[in-house]
C-alpha cells in the first residue's frame, strides 16, 4: 500500500525527465534556442542537467516502491 505514492511519484519524474530530454534534443537537433535571451550552451547544459536529475530521481523512487 505504501509503494503506491513511490510509483505515482516515480512516474511523474521520469515522464518529466524524458519529455524535457527529448525536447531539449530535437532544440538542439533543429538548431533553435532553448531558452530564448540566454547563451545556448548554458540553456541546454542546465535543461539537461535537470532532465537527467529527474530521471534520477525517478529510479531512486521506483527503487524504495
Amino acid at each position: 500500500m505504501e509503494s503506491g505514492p513511490a510509483i505515482f511519484a516515480g512516474t511523474a519524474f521520469a515522464l518529466f525527465g524524458g519529455g524535457l530530454l527529448a525536447w531539449t534534443a530535437v532544440r538542439l537537433r533543429h538548431r533553435e534556442p532553448v531558452a530564448l535571451g540566454v547563451n545556448p550552451v548554458a540553456s541546454a547544459m542546465l535543461a539537461s542537467l535537470a532532465a537527467v536529475g529527474a530521471l534520477v530521481l525517478g529510479v531512486w523512487c521506483f527503487t524504495r516502491a
